[in-house]
């Protein structure tokens, strides 16, 4: 996959996480996730791009780091709204297996980048 590709991806990810976060209940516990969960989804996309602009190899691999932990969030929130029951399992797991191949694609990106 390359840069472009992944680009879209993660921008692709961050309409989806927002799409998601305009289902949940609109209560105490839905507002507070879904905040959490738009903020740590459409970091992901603007961090890749700013790793993408990095001036140099330590740059990126820095900035690649934050977006390895939000892909991450995003699977502690998605998680979250499974088992609490905010939302039917079947309409957030899509969602939750892109936020853990993107963790893994990055984590792996950083990998190679740091050798």
């Amino acid at each position: 996959m390359n840069e472009q590709e992944l680009k879209t991806r993660t921008k692709q990810f961050g309409l989806r996480v927002m799409k998601l976060v305009g289902a949940l209940p609109n209560d105490t516990v839905g507002r507070a996730i879904g905040n959490q969960l738009v903020r740590s989804g459409t970091s992901v996309g603007a961090n890749y791009r700013a790793a993408c602009r990095g001036r140099s190899k330590a740059e990126f691999i820095a900035k690649l780091g934050i977006v390895v932990e939000e892909a991450d969030e995003c699977g502690y929130w998605l998680e979250l709204i499974i088992e609490g029951e905010l939302m039917a399992a079947n309409l957030v797991e899509p969602l939750l297996q892109e936020a853990n191949e993107l963790t893994a694609i990055m984590v792996a990106s950083r990998k190679s980048a740091s050798r």
